[in-house]
């Protein structure tokens, strides 16, 4: 192992925070812990009926504390003080109601148990209404305050989820000082910092969901956001118009923090980002090449030059931004509302007969059914691969439209559901899971087919995250559908790695973002090549997608 060039990357998912302790010399991974949200899981403050996804602050706080001190404890007390350096990544926009220390509303007794105080994490589509709202106010304006978020304002993301909770929860209108970011508080924590003031926001969350952009330099104006609510008035003036990039640091951390993790109050706390953006750096993102980070959703990263993009804007993507991925670059954001969210739902309702059966069975013990479950569960998405792998390829075939989660882009539309097309009594689970995966792989295609449209090339794709490495099927599926091949990296901590090249970077140990992702790069383990058998038959089903989309969107 070096000697002191030790830093950590934080990465907080959907379900889980991880953090990896890595070398930054040559970035191999020296330890690494996984922490599962305890209350996430048992479905705490969420109704998936009404869209409403929320965590509470605990799960986060106790998680980063976890898995570093796991992460420190696998290594010894040696190594822990040569650590230099953390930065961290969230989802995102997953805001929450701060009071003017700060805190996050559900951190004091009053709100602990109210969902509204909460985070309201990325896939939160209560606030259709509001983004609705915000896309038609903004035509009344002669600057387009969403020009650089592709045309479109979401209600996955900052303002909207704001306005929303104000509207329906008076208590937290009133105690709310400020709303912050999931990847802007975390180091905001960290670095002790006692007033909201003091807050170090980043560019990728502030310009990617939350309309910042240097044209406006910051924000859009007071008057934007009074004359769409006076609920919003002086909010803005509360939000930080500042913004850095996560190649600076927010502070270090503090005596508090330093005594609970075990180390010194000199190591450094990155600005923090949201993971797909760290991801796209960990799994070594190249110039117009777009990185596909896929896990529940998607989200499609790609850098060009700043100087290459002057005058040029994609209509319908979640957000370009100089800086918000690797600094000099204009980082572009797409993505698919759900991935692997929709195989998850698949296996989900093919799972329900089972449950409902053992839990009223006798047949086997308690032990027995846990394991069973548990076999399903490793099993389920490995065998409807191999089966629908064997079908027979037909233009004919059964159809599906991914947008289970609603549209994210292009042009994004949370109001739009799925669908399956052209069942029959012959229609069974391998075939109705062989449609899903194309319809995931025809969504993605639609992402590069706007960029390609709007003056972007598409250049090659790199997969990262646990779908790109774990299904072969999927990944030759989406190479054929892209007619393109596909590279896969080889790390699986792609978010964390990128976080922790970006702490190398804080740390002083490499001058630039670029010069760490040469250094501690893991390289691709495989690489997937469209099958040409394939190509021009899912070309012609991809029509099909595009028309069956169509159909729905406009009834």
């Amino acid at each position: 192992m070096s000697q002191g060039k030790y830093v950590i990357g934080v990465d907080y998912g959907t379900d889980s925070v991880r953090s990896v302790l890595v070398d930054a010399s040559n970035g191999a991974i020296a330890a690494t812990s996984v922490f599962y949200y305890p209350r996430w899981k048992k479905g705490l403050y969420c109704n998936p009926g009404q869209n409403q996804f929320r965590q509470h602050p605990l799960d986060y706080v106790e998680g980063l504390e976890q898995t570093i001190k796991a992460c420190l404890e696998q290594v010894g007390a040696n190594i822990a003080q040569q650590v230099k350096a953390i930065s961290i990544d969230t989802t995102g926009s997953t805001p929450v109601a701060v009071n003017e220390q700060g805190v996050p509303l559900a951190l004091t007794p009053e709100f602990a148990e109210n969902p509204h105080a909460m985070f309201i994490l990325w896939k939160d589509h209560t606030a259709l209404k509001e983004a609705a709202e915000i896309n038609k106010h903004a035509e009344k304006f002669d600057d387009n305050y969403l020009k650089y978020v592709g045309g479109i304002y979401s209600s996955e993301w900052f303002w909207a989820k704001i306005l929303r909770t104000l509207r329906v929860d008076e208590s937290v209108k009133k105690a709310a000082f400020s709303w912050v970011e999931h990847c802007d508080w975390i180091p905001f924590l960290l670095t002790g910092a006692q007033h909201v003031s003091e807050l170090k926001r980043g560019v990728c969350a502030a310009g990617h969901k939350a309309l910042w952009a240097e044209e406006f330099n910051g924000f859009p104006p007071e008057d934007f956001f009074n004359s769409l609510d006076p609920l919003l008035k002086g909010l803005r003036e509360r939000v930080s118009q500042e913004v850095l990039p996560a190649s600076e640091a927010a502070g270090t951390l503090s005596a508090e923090w330093a005594q609970k993790l075990g180390l010194n109050t000199d190591v450094k706390i990155g600005i923090g980002a949201f993971d797909a953006h760290m991801g796209a750096v960990g799994g070594q993102i190249e110039p117009y090449h777009l990185s596909k980070v896929m896990g529940t959703s998607t989200c499609d990263m790609l850098v060009a030059p700043s100087a290459e993009m002057t005058g040029k804007l994609v209509k319908g993507i979640c957000g370009q931004v100089n800086g918000s991925i690797i600094p000099g670059m204009s980082g572009l954001e797409a993505g698919q509302s759900a991935f692997g969210d929709a195989y998850a739902w698949f296996q989900k309702m093919l799972k329900w007969p089972l449950e409902q059966i053992l839990a009223d069975s006798n047949a086997i013990s308690e032990e027995q059914k846990e394991k069973l479950r548990e076999e399903y569960n490793e099993q389920i998405i490995i065998k409807l691969s191999k089966a629908a792998a064997a079908l027979p390829l037909d233009v004919k075939d059964e159809l599906a439209i991914d947008w289970l989660n609603g549209r994210r882009t292009p042009d994004a539309n949370q109001e739009l559901k799925g669908a399956f097309w052209g069942l029959d009594l012959g229609t069974d689970a391998p075939a109705m899971f062989k449609a899903l995966v194309e319809a995931t792989c025809f969504g993605a295609k639609k992402i590069v087919d706007r960029f390609i449209e709007q003056g972007i090339p598409v250049k090659g794709l790199i997969g990262l995250g646990g779908v790109a490495k774990k299904s072969a099927y999927i990944m030759q599926v989406m190479a054929d559908v892209m007619n393109m091949p596909i590279r896969i990296h080889q790390s699986d901590q792609t978010c964390a790695l990128g976080a922790a090249m970006f702490a190398a970077t804080v740390a002083g140990f490499y001058p630039t973002v670029e010069n760490a992702m040469e250094a501690m790069g893991h390289g691709f383990s495989d690489e997937y090549f469209p099958n040409q058998e394939n190509v021009a038959l899912y070309q012609a089903r991809y029509e099909k997608y595009k028309a069956m989309g169509a159909f729905i969107e406009n009834n």
